[in-house]
């Protein structure tokens, strides 16, 4: 039975807080390189969160208008006003709060659900919005704060200079990714049936899986970038060419429209140039291994090229350390993931007929379990 807890408002009223300081973060240290005549800096940075807002609020106001399908389209017309000025993620907060704090701190009783409704109505309507900003906030993450945190890394390396505005804008990056990522999976485990609770210990294994996984491979696309913007820019073109591929063969139905379904398909391969995704619920153990595998492979191999190419580069401090810790993070990722799979992913706690359609993304287990989006969208 899916519960809202006061520990899940809390974290949500904190993610609130972090979204809004996010935004004024991104728009004063544009502001701050603009002031200091670094004006590509700026625009890219600007860049990130308009192309971010503006997926989000695309998805967003699609998700509203199958939601309210059928029903008054007057409420539709000042929702998408409200989604053209970019501010339709505040509409589904303010739902979030209302919801949250029903199933958090208020008693359940007769007029909360109908009597078609299931005793659990306002927990699952909580649920569902929160899962909602989630979904978002995974988008938000892989378009804006993770290319953020890649750019201000290349700015400190490239220039050696540290300012509080760069180390601002890198730990927000940080916290974004880490909430969104944890958020996400917490949201995903309320979705699954027979779910264990999703404890301390698994949220740990599974944030440093990917937050150690991706650092290293920023850390490694900054290496090229520094080594040749061109070469830079050339792998994640190729990268996401492949990715956008292996969503086209994977025949995703995330959408009810096709250009929905290819928006959201170019996303997914945007995404997969920083952390592996799953979009369809199989069982992922090959797919995986040749995502990671691959990962080492390109991060060892730019460290090689370094070493051959470069070879004056390796005295500098910079370079020593990033490498470094590049490598580490990777290795250390991988055990978290490894970890983290074979004792806290959500399917081992599954009983084997309950779990066997979400393994094998069969649409049976719609039946069993109304998981919303969910159902063609897992992340793992």
């Amino acid at each position: 039975m899916m519960k809202f807890t006061k520990q899940n408002f809390i974290s949500l009223v904190v993610g609130i807080i972090i979204y809004v300081v996010d935004i004024g973060v991104d728009f004063w240290v544009a502001s701050k390189y603009f002031s200091q005549g670094q004006y590509s800096w700026s625009i890219l940075i600007l860049c990130f969160r308009g192309l971010s807002s503006l997926v989000t609020q695309i998805f967003s106001y699609e998700w509203f208008k199958n939601d309210c399908e059928g029903t008054d389209t007057g409420k539709l017309k000042w929702i998408f006003l409200v989604h053209l000025f970019q501010c339709g993620i505040f509409i589904r907060y303010w739902f979030a709060l209302k919801y949250g704090c029903q199933a958090a701190f208020k008693q359940n009783n007769s007029g909360d659900a109908s009597e078609t409704d299931p005793p659990n109505f306002i927990q699952k309507q909580a649920v569902d919005v929160v899962t909602d900003i989630n979904m978002l906030r995974v988008f938000k993450t892989f378009l804006e704060t993770t290319p953020q945190l890649f750019v201000q890394i290349c700015i400190l390396m490239e220039h050696g200079k540290n300012n509080f505005c760069q180390y601002a804008a890198i730990i927000m990056s940080f916290c974004g990714i880490s909430i969104s990522t944890v958020d996400y999976q917490i949201s995903l485990r309320k979705s699954l049936p027979d779910k264990d609770e999703f404890r301390v210990l698994p949220k740990l294994m599974y944030l440093f899986y990917k937050l150690l996984t991706i650092t290293s491979w920023i850390l490694s696309i900054s290496l090229i970038t520094l080594l040749s913007v061109r070469s830079s820019v050339i792998l994640m073109i190729f990268l996401w060419i492949c990715g956008f591929t292996w969503t086209l063969k994977q025949h995703t139905t995330f959408c009810k429209s096709k250009k929905m379904e290819y928006l959201y398909r170019t996303v997914i391969g945007i995404i997969l140039i920083f952390t592996f995704f799953n979009i369809k619920g199989r069982k992922t153990k090959v797919c995986i291994s040749i995502y990671y595998a691959t990962h080492t492979i390109v991060t060892l191999s730019i460290f090689f090229v370094y070493v051959f190419w470069k070879p004056s580069i390796i005295k500098e401090m910079h370079f020593t350390a990033v490498s470094i810790l590049s490598i580490l993070s990777l290795a250390l990722g991988i055990i978290f993931l490894v970890v983290y799979y074979r004792h806290f992913h959500p399917t081992a706690y599954c009983r084997p007929d309950a779990c066997s359609d979400e393994a094998d993304g069969e649409a049976g287990q719609k039946d069993k379990v109304e998981t919303g989006r969910f159902q063609n969208f897992i992340m793992q």
